[in-house]
């Protein structure tokens, strides 16, 4: 059996038989990683605690030959404790957490990008940098970005044409022009064109500056997309509270 060592992310975690627990890590050179951790529901465990949802570790595990196995751990940033403290910000963060599971889906596949995309998100929810909706959907943007699904929203996301536009459609890539324009196509204003454009590229003063109204119709949009591209739906997103 080969040990090794990474830094991961706690993605979720379930019990198995009375002491254990198969936890699912996003780990920064490996991509996603499946482990046992043998006695960490005992109270005399040495790391329990250290493998919550949402903390940054560095871990130390062995590769079995279904499940690796947890041999170490030293904790790096312990969000949940933040994270778990609030309602709205452990909905968000779980949101985040499923939609990068989904994305790395295959084993032993790296995902380096995605692991520092999550942990600076994670990181700046659970210090409240940006208030937890743009967090969530300027994350979600960018991780369908570096999945290969980058959204368009300026540009017409079938024909290149120059914008500004004024429809929106998820199985077309984003923005649409009015000739690619297809039926169902949606129609926000402006103004979430531009909070979009803010979120993917990271523009906070222009998103922290948007109203109200269109950070919801961006919210809406962005769950819409996100779906269609991961084909299935975001059981956590339902409960992320919207303002």
């Amino acid at each position: 059996m080969k040990l090794y060592r990474d830094e991961a992310i706690v993605l979720r975690t379930h019990k198995l038989g009375e002491a254990d627990r198969i936890v699912t890590l996003l780990t920064r050179m490996r991509g996603q990683v499946r482990a046992v951790a043998k006695g960490v529901r005992r109270t005399s465990s040495k790391f329990g605690a250290r493998l919550e949802p949402f903390a940054v570790v560095d871990v130390q595990l062995y590769s079995g030959r279904n499940l690796d196995v947890v041999t170490q751990v030293d904790t790096m940033a312990p969000h949940g404790r933040a994270l778990g403290a609030d309602y709205g910000l452990y909905t968000t963060a779980t949101a985040m957490v499923e939609t990068a599971e989904r994305l790395t889906e295959v084993p032993g596949e790296p995902a380096t990008q995605q692991y520092l995309l999550l942990s600076g998100a994670l990181r700046a929810l659970a210090e409240q940098r940006h208030p937890a909706t743009l967090v969530l959907d300027s994350y979600l943007l960018r991780a369908l970005a570096v999945a290969g699904w980058a959204p368009s929203f300026a540009e017409c996301a079938r024909c290149a044409d120059p914008g500004p536009h004024r429809a929106f459609s998820a199985p077309a890539g984003g923005a649409v022009c009015g000739k690619c324009r297809p039926p169902g196509a949606a129609a926000p204003a402006a103004e979430t064109f531009t909070l979009l454009s803010a979120l993917l590229t990271g523009e906070w003063p222009v998103a922290e500056a948007s109203a109200q109204k269109y950070r919801r119709e961006a919210s809406g949009l962005v769950a819409v997309y996100t779906q269609w591209h991961l084909e299935r739906q975001l059981r956590s997103l339902r409960l992320v509270e919207r303002a």
